[in-house]
């Protein structure tokens, strides 16, 4: 089990953060029209985000133990003996992500908050 490296965790995040961006971002213009056309209650970009970041992480973890990013650099998920993370794992991964604080754990614990909270790594596939 070989733990990714901090460059690998960067290129991870920037691509999971666009592919959220642009779901959150349709999301904002459908609601937008039900807003003009329904008077429905209308959101800020960052009341979309946010769920959407977390239901992102949540799901795909959850099923295939990687994100999109990681699929893409070839890392994946695990807990700390090697094996498959259980269910409050993926919910504490995903909502210690909304915390602004998250990343700036990893000089002091050489890893985030959330790997550290859910006893997680991310490592190479």
């Amino acid at each position: 089990m070989r733990i990714v490296g901090f460059g690998t965790r960067v290129l991870n995040f920037l691509i999971d953060t666009a592919i959220i961006f642009i779901i959150a971002y349709i999301l904002k213009k459908v609601w937008d029209w039900y807003v003009i056309f329904y008077q429905y209650t209308p959101y800020n970009f960052g009341e979309i985000f946010a769920p959407v970041l977390v239901i992102y992480y949540f799901l795909f973890e959850l099923i295939f133990t990687r994100t999109p990013g990681k699929w893409l650099t070839g890392s994946k998920v695990k807990n700390k003996t090697g094996g498959r993370p259980v269910f409050w794992q993926f919910i504490v991964r995903s909502i210690i992500r909304l915390t602004i604080i998250d990343a700036f754990f990893i000089p002091f614990l050489e890893m985030p908050l959330h790997d550290y909270l859910s006893k997680t790594r991310v490592v190479e596939a």
